[in-house]
């Protein structure tokens, strides 16, 4: 008995002993990652030793070894390798930071893991095959990285994987068959990669899968039908592929289902009409495929469906009039097919419907006159059809529409007046190739929000309206071929726009036209009014003695307006003096710079227009000096984005959030200040000015010095800090030259960061108009989709980098009528231009080095403006690019 108790005392001594060394060792280990990692917030503060209570770790049982670490979002870099040291480790989180090199193949000794998530670094490389050894793992998420090479069949021993996420990388080859031998599947991503070969047939038939992404790749071949067979598939997202045959029956069994996205493929056949099943689905999307046949109406029983996208198939017969039965439905995207009958009143009955395009089908009756009831319609695309009868006059009750397209039909009768009361209207109105008559109608004239008015190949008759100078917005605008007469107005957008804008009007005269209106025959301002020369000489001399008397009267107001001012300006300054505005909330980020930053200062100096230094879309910047002898730029938001101080609580979270995010090329907030009804936000400031003020006024003096490797370094930084705003998920709203800061040593920082997050149009704290950035930047696709998205900051960029290339501003006279900067330099081949002659000269025949490092950066921006976003490379390869630019 005694030998029994002192082989259990012995056991016991021995475990503890185990167990505290590998306490030390944990310990050891910590301490070694927290100085690689250059100090991890959170680690070992107020003198606490006990790692288990620092932040993002987690012990087992009596706090004993490490089991979880999760140092997410944290912009750490380093070597991570020493974490294979933690033996005990569950759970492990390194996500949104910028670690790189590649993976550690130590993590594959991990074997207790269950969950590793390295997603959205710079991991390179491929995947380790000694990640197949961890057998426990559930969890594996290598999203958003730099990997390449093929998916390691080594892979396949873990077969307790629920969640597989390796998209966003560089891989190809196939994907292995052994993925479908995974018996607890349940997520599958990986899309954004150059895959090849066909999607397996047996991925989903022996696991409840439940999410499958494999959106943007190479895939070939059938969907296959066993992705259906367990009935629990919830998102199905296959576009931008080549997969062909038809869509399986079988899709009717997930009853669950409620994403399903097909398009850009090479589809064909018909739509199951067992889709009705699927009683869950919100969205469908199958559109540019080789679809076929009539639209089942057994979408109408799809009650839970807010978008059906079918476009650019062929689609025949008419639209089902079921369709009306969806109460959720929100777009109707049902254009470039082959339908024809009328519009179905039904469809009236969808009052949450925004957007309706039904163009480009052979569409052959009228517009319903109670169009309107559906009430949050913002785009209604009715253009390219067979629509006849005049256009209702209650299309003025649809308040709320952004574009109204109605070209290319056979509708008669005049423009409706009504039209002018949607004074939302921003997109385009487009009423061409029909057989419209009559006489323009002045109150379009109210649409100060529009940007493209296209009246074209009507009957309209009599005079441009004066009033059509209240539309300040327009950009395009095409009057050809009808019948107007009379003087072009003289108002800047028109100016701007080609002569071909106005001809096949043989009333019409004035510039852009080549003709004057002195030499033509119906000119407004000739044969409006005849008036006599005597009567023109009544009409001066009694306009000579009104014009005496009343300049009499005038100054006699003017001395006594002078005295009143004079007093009224000394009662403001004692104002000024005696009233302080009473400051609702501020905080300083920066400990250190809480004593040296006045906010009394800070709000006179913003109050004082001789400190302004610059206007942005969404602000005006202020030099604000304070006693302590610190200089701080100050951002005033302007009053149209003033709706987020009714967000307090949000903006100060943002701001708190975003002066955490450091990276060397994104100007970070201080501060901020809320006092009333404004908002401003505290910046270092940056005595260099900004990159505009170096390329547009700086190169023009005299003293000035090409240098290229400078403006190299800058386009790099610039591209960098947008690529690390894609990283956390920003979309900046106003890329330009204006918004990229330069310090003392001319590195650039982009700035406006704060209101990419303060400002979000989907939230309705910012009209979509007022996002879209800064004029000669916003990508052309803005205009028609009114979303700010990733691939549009690249084009923005893009026009950033031919600005540097070129000296030039994005918007010139000198690039003739309609061109930009973007299209100026694209056109060059055509007007017989070489890729050197659109460089800045001074830059690019200093040295032959020089000129072979900008032709390469010009590819570069070529690839950013590309009309086709898909087309545009992504911030970080942009980077990449560039930056072997400078290696070569």
């Amino acid at each position: 008995m005694a030998y029994f108790y002192f082989s259990i005392l012995l056991v016991w001594f021995l475990s503890r002993s185990f167990l505290g060394d590998a306490q030390l060792d944990d310990n050891a280990t910590l301490l070694a990652i927290n100085k690689e990692l250059g100090g991890v917030a959170g680690w070992g503060d107020n003198n606490r030793t006990d790692y288990c209570f620092w932040e993002g770790i987690g012990c087992g049982i009596n706090h004993s070894l490490v089991e979880r670490l999760d140092l997410s979002r944290r912009m750490l870099r380093g070597n991570v390798a020493l974490i294979s040291n933690l033996k005990a480790l569950k759970h492990l989180d390194l996500s949104y930071n910028n670690f790189n090199g590649p993976i550690p193949s130590a993590f594959g000794n991990l074997s207790e893991l269950e969950y590793l998530d390295l997603s959205l670094n710079k991991f390179e490389g491929s995947i380790p095959v000694e990640l197949g050894g961890l057998r426990n793992l559930r969890s594996l998420n290598l999203s958003n990285n730099l990997l390449v090479g093929m998916i390691p069949q080594e892979l396949e021993g873990l077969a307790k994987l629920q969640d597989f996420q390796i998209s966003s990388n560089r891989l190809n080859g196939s994907i292995p068959h052994w993925v479908g031998h995974l018996t607890d599947l349940r997520v599958f991503t990986a899309y954004e990669n150059q895959l090849v070969g066909k999607i397996p047939d047996n991925l989903g038939s022996v696991s409840q899968l439940e999410l499958l992404n494999l959106h943007s790749n190479q895939l070939d071949g059938p969907i296959p039908k066993s992705i259906f067979a367990m009935g629990t598939l919830r998102v199905l997202v296959l576009t931008q592929n080549g997969l062909t045959g038809e869509l399986p029956q079988e899709i009717g069994d997930c009853r669950g289902l409620s994403s399903v996205r097909i398009g850009n493929n090479k589809l064909v056949g018909a739509i199951p009409r067992t889709i009705g099943n699927d009683g869950s689905l919100t969205y469908f999307e199958a559109d540019n495929n080789n679809l076929s046949g009539e639209i089942v109406p057994e979408f109408a029983t799809c009650t839970n469906l807010t978008l059906l996208n079918l476009a650019d198939n062929g689609f025949t017969g008419i639209i089902p009039p079921e369709i009306g039965q969806l109460m959720n439905l929100q777009e109707l995207i049902l254009s470039g097919n082959s339908l024809f009958g009328d519009i179905p009143r039904s469809i009236l009955g969808c009052k949450n419907l925004n957007k309706l395009d039904l163009s480009n089908n052979q569409l052959n009756g009228t517009i319903p006159n109670k169009i309107c009831n559906m009430t949050r319609l913002q785009y209604l695309l009715l253009d390219q059809n067979s629509i006849k009868g005049e256009i209702p006059h209650e299309i003025g009750n649809c308040v709320k529409l952004l574009e109204l397209q109605l070209g290319s039909n056979f509708l008669t009768g005049i423009i409706p007046p009504e039209i002018g009361h949607i004074r939302n209207m921003q997109i385009a109105l487009n009423l061409s190739f029909n057989h419209l008559h009559g006489q323009l109608p002045s109150e379009l004239g109210k649409l100060d929000k529009l940007v493209s008015l296209d009246v074209s190949s009507n009957q309209l008759t009599g005079y441009i309206p004066l009033a059509f100078k209240g539309m300040l917005s327009l950009i395009e605008v095409n009057f050809s071929n009808n019948f107007l007469v009379g003087p072009i107005p003289s108002f800047a957008p028109f100016q701007r726009n080609p002569s071909s804008s106005f001809q096949g009007n043989k009333g019409l005269c004035g510039g852009p036209l080549s003709f004057s209106c002195a030499n033509s025959n119906g000119s407004e301002a000739d044969y409006r009014h005849k008036v006599s020369y005597t009567t023109i000489l009544a009409v001066i001399g009694s306009g000579l003695a009104v014009f005496v008397s009343v300049s009499v009267v005038v100054l006699l107001f003017m001395l006594r307006e002078r005295q009143e001012k004079a007093a009224k300006s000394e009662e403001i300054k004692d104002e000024e003096t005696s009233s302080q505005p009473t400051i609702i909330a501020g905080n300083v980020f920066v400990e250190n710079l809480r004593q040296a930053i006045d906010f009394d200062a800070v709000v006179k100096a913003t109050l004082k227009d001789s400190n302004k230094i610059n206007n942005g879309t969404f602000s005006a910047i202020y030099k604000a000096v304070m006693p302590s002898g610190l200089i701080l730029a100050v951002k005033r938001l302007k009053s149209m984005d003033r709706t987020i101080i009714h967000h307090q609580n949000k903006m100060i979270r943002e701001l708190e959030r975003l002066s955490k995010l450091c990276h060397d090329n994104l100007v970070q907030p201080l501060g901020f200040i809320i006092y009333e009804d404004v908002a401003l936000l505290l910046h270092q400031y940056l005595p260099n000015g900004t990159l505009a003020q170096l390329l547009h006024e700086s190169s023009k003096q005299s003293d000035y010095q090409p240098d290229w490797p400078r403006r190299l370094s800058i386009a790099i930084g610039v591209a960098e800090g947008l690529a690390f705003l894609h990283h956390v998920a920003v979309i900046h709203l106003d890329i330009s030259s204006c918004n990229v800061l330069l310090d003392t040593d001319f590195k650039p920082l982009v700035g406006e960061i704060e209101i990419s997050k303060l400002l979000d149009p989907s939230k309705g704290t910012a009209s979509i108009s007022a996002v879209a950035g800064s004029f000669g930047y916003i990508p052309p696709e803005y205009a028609y989709t009114m979303q700010v998205t990733a691939p549009g900051n690249v084009y923005s960029y893009g026009v950033v980098l031919l600005e540097i290339l070129t000296t030039r501003l994005p918007v010139d006279e000198d690039f003739g009528e309609g061109v930009d900067l973007v299209k100026w330099v694209h056109g060059a081949r055509a007007r017989g231009e070489t890729p050197e002659q659109i460089l800045d000269a001074k830059l690019s025949t200093v040295s032959f080095g020089w000129r072979k490092e900008m032709l390469a950066a010009l590819k570069v921006a070529l690839l950013c403006t590309d009309t086709t976003p898909a087309n545009r490379p992504k911030m970080k390869v942009v980077v990449e690019m560039l930056q072997e630019i400078r290696q070569k």
